[in-house]
């Protein structure tokens, strides 16, 4: 597993969330997979405490499931999961791009446009990790600009849940948000034209709800 490696000493439940919950949206750890801290803790060079409590985390987000004193696997791919984690995601992303939109400067726009160049390169090439990385960082310059932590937090939580079935469909060859659609989105946030912005926005997390079918 590339994604299990050891970790530095510092923020280790932090860095041992991260590394598992990356690890089960890449599929390294498949739906359904049998988890063990103890196996896990080895691997990423921990202690039991980080990954249990990571562990605990997973489970609060929906990535993991735990019967006491039984067994923790990871959860199967849900239809209806995603079309729900996608809802609140993209009403959020809404949300953050209404109030953002007014707010954003040159240097913004210009970021947004160098994530979706990076977005469309990496679809071009097949590099998943990339492209949605890519796709992150576009769209979090409206969430970051809009200063609305709450949703932030939110989106952090139940984006990974959308994030294991986006990816197998870029593994397939397809592509669940397009390029053309984050550059009408630019365009509309250059143009200050907060209307149109939030409109391309409902359309993109449409999009990914329609994915789930």
């Amino acid at each position: 597993m590339d994604t299990i490696r050891p970790v530095p000493r510092t923020l280790l439940r932090d860095r041992a969330y991260e590394a598992i919950r990356d690890a089960i949206v890449a599929g390294e750890i498949e739906p359904g997979a049998l988890v063990r801290d103890a196996d896990l803790a080895e691997r990423l060079g921990l202690s039991r405490a980080p990954v249990r409590e990571a562990f605990s985390r997973l489970v609060d987000e929906g990535l993991l499931e735990s019967k006491p004193q039984s067994y923790t696997r990871v959860t199967p791919l849900v239809a209806a999961d995603v079309r729900d984690a996608a809802a609140v995601v993209g009403a959020l992303h809404e949300l953050v791009t209404r109030v953002a939109v007014p707010r954003l400067a040159a240097a913004h726009i210009t970021e947004m446009h160098a994530a979706n160049d990076r977005f469309a390169s990496a679809v071009r090439t097949g590099d998943v990790d990339a492209a949605l990385r890519a796709d992150d960082e576009l769209h979090d310059v409206l969430v970051r600009v809009s200063g609305n932590r709450a949703a932030a937090a939110t989106v952090a939580r139940y984006t990974p849940l959308i994030r294991r079935l986006e990816r197998r469909r870029f593994e397939q060859g397809g592509s669940c948000r397009s390029a053309g659609l984050h550059e009408r989105l630019i365009e509309a946030c250059a143009a200050g034209d907060t209307t149109e912005a939030v409109l391309v926005t409902a359309e993109i997390w449409r999009g990914l709800e329609g994915l789930a079918d």
